[in-house]
């Protein structure tokens, strides 16, 4: 079995880094920026990278989400502004839940990432891995 510098198989580090997305972008890009930069494997280098974009690919749909939410909620003041009436409760609802769905999914696609990573093995997600090859393997 390989294993890091640190002494722990790559296995066990590349899961910790999908589970370690679960708390967040902070600690995962440290731990990415380690693999990166000190460790030698390219199945662990690929997997701490695409573990950065699961994370990001996430993030980005909920700023979306939140974008959307702020543009109605301006809206909403411009038009009471001039004693309109305007209710956007049932779009905050919507807007609601579906940031709630985002974080079911992401926290579930980590996780079955996660445990993918302990047996050294992979679960295609087109676009990531797309674009993943697409930055690290052309010249």
């Amino acid at each position: 079995m390989q294993k890091t510098k640190l002494g722990i198989s790559i296995a066990l580090f590349g899961a910790s880094l999908y589970f370690v997305g679960l708390f967040g972008i902070f600690p995962l890009v440290i731990l990415a920026g380690y693999v990166l930069l000190f460790e030698a494997n390219d199945w662990l280098k690929w997997t701490a990278i695409k573990a950065v974009a699961v994370v990001l690919l996430f993030t980005i749909i909920s700023s979306f989400l939140s974008l959307i939410a702020n543009s109605t909620s301006l809206l909403n003041d411009i038009v009471l502004l001039f004693r309109g009436s305007f209710d956007i409760s049932a779009l905050n609802r919507i807007i609601s839940i579906l940031r709630t769905v985002i974080s079911f999914i992401q926290t579930l696609i980590l996780l079955i990432l996660g445990f993918k990573a302990l047996k050294l093995k992979n679960v295609k997600i087109g676009v990531v891995d797309k674009t993943i090859t697409k930055h690290m393997y052309e010249e």
